[in-house]
């Protein structure tokens, strides 16, 4: 009897249990991707996916980078620099004392006594710093950053064998920050160029250089980006190409001008920039793509300066306009391209057809979904290079053929000019500015570069010049005029937001830079 009642309540016992798993399994269990914990929640589920297919595991063996690191590192080289100390001038308008018109006497006896303000020059103490390069020949042809050798007047290079030579400035491109120098040596180990059109984001990439003057160091991350344009380079030139790719492989001060190489030890890249708010390496660094750094050389090797080319218009990005201005430009936000603002008649695009409103989505068909990706493409090529150009009109797809142009609207060769050497982005004044200072004209220097304002004097941007000598100054050609006239000159002119008062910059423009 006993045995009865235990037998009966474990078959109860076990109805219940298969009835409740039962009624839960079909009606009360979650559904995939439901969330049921408040309504106002978003649905989410887990993104792992776990069927792999043909065999794969869920564990893949580890990138080994030792023959990578092998092949690069020797021709890494470590780049130190040195600029003299130099002396300025930074002359405010300068006004006499009661005293000197008493007594007369020469304006520096009285600057000196009376400690007038800005005084006549100062000087700039001198300046040490480093940072790396990459030997792109087997004769000591070395491709580095423009700001690691800017300025200097003396530059060295020590190999990873700890050799050292002294090294020359072959030529400099402050638009894309790179530079070309040279030592006297034969049978030097060099690095590949790789295709930087090849890299991927997720890829793997190894960075090399010489970061807070240690021996080479090597660092690895992956391509967490590409056609990046972070503003380090346009800020000071609104002419500046950026187009980086963008990783996590630790770089940090000193890297600068050293190389970013793909598994094979190819030179895909040209460590240039981090991003951080410290200054040091917190997580994101920047590379110069190296099928752009081969251009820039062969340039560079060729002419002295880089030929660079131009499309002919200018543009805009959709996503900084309000909604009016995009209605009146027939744009929409959801596009992948560039979207055509002005048309100047002397370009190339002209010639080929764009319009105002126009989407260019591919240059010689390959895709640019944004302003870096086409401003990169464009300056792989040299005026007088005939490409194509995709555009979007009325939702319709058009490809036409053009002849790139150089800044002046023709295919000659461009010659580095004295406006180049001066170092400064320059643009004449608008109309609304005039009538606001109540001034004939001026150019306004947007941007300071690699030159002789940088060198010599401590003009900021935004100076507004009025005369060169004795030579009014309304646009860049008249400054070009003045110079060529006499190299050695005094800008004069203010800075608005200083109140008005006079500026004099001495320039000697015969000095080599």
């Amino acid at each position: 009897m006993k045995f009865r009642q235990i037998a009966a309540t474990i078959l109860l016992s076990s109805a219940t249990a298969f009835a409740s798993i039962f009624v839960y399994n079909k009606y009360l269990q979650d559904k995939p991707g439901m969330y049921q914990n408040g309504s106002d929640n978003i649905p989410v589920n887990y993104a792992k996916y776990t069927s792999m297919p043909n065999g794969a595991t869920a564990n893949a063996a580890p990138t080994d980078f030792q023959q990578a690191a092998k092949i690069a590192t020797p021709g890494v080289v470590h780049i130190k620099t040195k600029i003299n100390p130099r002396k300025v001038s930074n002359n405010l308008e300068r006004r006499k004392s009661p005293l000197q018109d008493m007594f007369g006497g020469e304006d520096d006896f009285w600057d000196e006594f009376l400690g007038n303000r800005g005084g006549r020059q100062y000087y700039i103490p001198g300046q040490m710093a480093s940072g790396s390069g990459v030997l792109i020949s087997d004769d000591g042809y070395i491709v580095t950053n423009n700001h690691v050798v800017d300025g200097a007047d003396e530059v060295s290079v020590t190999l990873a064998n700890n050799k050292t030579y002294a090294a020359k400035i072959v030529g400099i491109d402050p638009n894309t920050d790179l530079a070309v120098i040279k030592i006297d040596a034969t049978g030097l180990p060099y690095l590949l160029y790789g295709n930087s059109d090849e890299v991927n984001v997720g890829q793997w990439v190894l960075a090399i250089g010489y970061p807070l003057n240690l021996d080479a160091t090597v660092t690895a991350g992956i391509v967490s980006a590409k056609a990046r344009s972070i503003g380090i380079n346009t800020a000071n030139n609104r002419k500046a190409i950026e187009s980086f790719i963008q990783t996590d492989a630790a770089v940090n001060q000193g890297n600068s001008g050293g190389a970013l190489i793909n598994t094979a030890g190819e030179l895909v890249g040209i460590n240039s920039a981090i991003a951080s708010p410290t200054g040091a390496y917190a997580g994101y660094s920047y590379a110069i793509p190296v099928n752009l750094v081969k251009k820039i050389v062969n340039d560079l090797l060729k002419y002295g300066n880089v030929q660079r080319a131009y499309l002919g218009i200018q543009y805009l990005d959709p996503s900084t306009r309000n909604e009016q201005e995009r209605q009146e430009l027939g744009l929409d936000r959801d596009f992948n391209g560039v979207a055509v603002s002005r048309v100047p008649e002397s370009g190339a695009a002209f010639q080929a057809g764009i319009k105002r409103g126009d989407i260019i989505t591919a240059i010689n068909g390959v895709a640019t979904p944004t302003v870096s990706e086409m401003v990169e493409q464009v300056a792989r090529y040299k005026p007088g290079d005939k490409i194509t150009i995709s555009y979007l009109r009325a939702e319709k797809t058009y490809t036409v053929n053009t002849t790139l142009r150089n800044a002046d609207g023709n295919t000659d060769i461009v010659k580095t000019s004295i406006i180049d050497r001066l170092g400064a982005d320059l643009e004449p004044l608008t109309e609304r500015e005039i009538n606001e200072w109540r001034i004939p004209g001026g150019l306004k220097v947007m941007g300071i570069t690699t030159g002789a304002i940088k060198k010599q004097t401590t003009m900021k941007p935004y100076f507004v010049i009025l005369k060169a000598g004795d030579t009014k100054v309304n646009t860049v050609a008249d400054l070009k005029r003045a110079l060529e006239k006499d190299s050695n000159t005094q800008l004069v002119g203010f800075y608005p937001q200083m109140g008005g008062g006079l500026v004099y910059y001495n320039i000697k423009m015969s000095e080599e830079f």
